[in-house]
């Protein structure tokens, strides 16, 4: 037993399993007699607070904004690496994830707005925008060696630029008041942070410390504070003291599992508390919802393909080795996993309780959508990777 266990914990498919488990638990205790009482749970307020410091929040917002900025920094991590030495090394093959990410941001608004043109709801076109890189990755580590590494970095990589790009949105349109004076006190932390990394410091708490204060300030500046992880990872050093140590790696190897077993199942747990209520199939046919599902089940594997391959015509990208456009459109599918950045930008754009529900429940069925074409083409075509080293 103990054997099986360590095996399953060890193969590359058991986050993203555990992770659909989670998911699949919430929505059951979201439609029992368990659900208001998980609800208030998760609205229970923890921490502490002083004049000086307010530290006191939602069990909910500890998990989407505490804990996942450790993912945040352990996909950081990832990119980094691959900037360094790996599938985004030059950069036609690093720009190749900016344009997919363009275009699966513009081409999904541009559908939501199109449904929506002329009525209340059109303001909620950054919903589909967004991609819920944990679920995304999650259900691509099921797949295991049926999908190559270079698809799995450049399904992170465009996430990573798609949260950066929804993170603006939501600062730019989307946010009632930005405090800029917090952006300028963690824009100098970070700062310092690269100025250290040059002066060859490798200790990493002198990184991670001062990370959590870049978190702070950046969630009190009314910008999701999960960036913070991503500015850390980019500021800690790669390469140690000695040849066969690595700061960065040390890190990466530290928070791999708490991340994969305990804050993407967290994360799973809180965020698919969705109550399925009457009105909601109904509602799918509205022009919120058929704009949320064109703009994620359509528009974003279509904008990603799209904007992919002109980049590729142009000369200004390449597409990674091995991968055929085949694959590049299931990516495009994963993409349109919007799920919990879509319901977090869903809640900003609508004050009422009825369009948020609807706007919620067609962002679930257009991710299960995504997710599930994209899981079984990207299966079917990956079988010739299992044997790949």
């Amino acid at each position: 037993m103990r054997k099986q266990i360590k095996q399953f914990f060890e193969a590359d498919s058991a986050s993203g399993i555990t992770l659909l488990v989670f998911l699949i638990i919430s929505l059951i205790i979201a439609n029992s007699s368990w659900g208001p009482g998980f609800e208030s749970l998760l609205s229970q307020k923890v921490g502490f607070e002083t004049p000086q410091v307010h530290l006191k929040y939602s069990i909910l917002l500890w998990i989407n904004d505490g804990l996942m900025a450790l993912f945040f920094l352990m996909v950081g991590i990832e990119i980094k690496q691959e900037l360094a030495h790996g599938q985004l090394s030059s950069a036609k093959k690093a720009s190749l994830p900016f344009f997919a990410a363009l275009g699966g941001m513009l081409v999904p608004a541009a559908l939501y707005a199109l449904f929506n043109a002329g009525t209340e709801t059109v303001h909620g076109w950054g919903i589909p925008m967004a991609t819920d890189i944990a679920f995304a990755i999650g259900i691509l580590s099921i797949l295991g060696k049926r999908v190559p590494i270079a698809l799995k970095v450049f399904l992170t990589a465009l996430a990573i630029v798609d949260d950066l790009g929804a993170i603006l949105v939501i600062a730019i349109f989307y946010t009632a008041e930005l405090q800029s004076t917090y952006l300028l006190y963690a824009l100098g932390i970070f700062l310092l942070l690269v100025f250290m990394n040059r002066m060859g410091i490798k200790n990493v708490w002198a990184y991670l410390i001062p990370g959590l204060f870049i978190w702070y300030f950046i969630h009190h500046s009314g910008i999701h504070a999960t960036i913070a992880g991503v500015l850390t990872a980019f500021a800690i050093p790669i390469k140690g003291k000695q040849a066969n140590h690595s700061p960065i790696q040390s890190v990466e190897h530290a928070i791999s599992t708490p991340v994969n077993f305990i804050i993407m199942p967290l994360f799973a747990l809180a965020n698919t508390n969705i109550r399925f209520e009457s009105g909601m199939v109904e509602g799918l046919a509205s022009p919120l919802g058929m704009g949320i599902i064109a703009g994620l089940f359509i528009g974003k594997p279509i904008g990603i393909t799209l904007f992919s391959w002109i980049s590729v015509k142009l000369g200004l990208s390449v597409l990674p080795k091995g991968t055929k456009w085949f694959q590049v459109l299931a990516m495009g599918l994963m993409g349109g996993i919007g799920f919990t950045m879509s319901i977090f930008i869903a809640l900003l754009s609508f004050v009422d309780a009825y369009h948020q529900t609807e706007a919620k429940f067609a962002i679930l069925v257009a991710s299960a959508l995504s997710g599930i074409i994209g899981f079984l083409i990207l299966r079917n075509i990956g079988k010739k990777y299992i044997s790949s080293p």
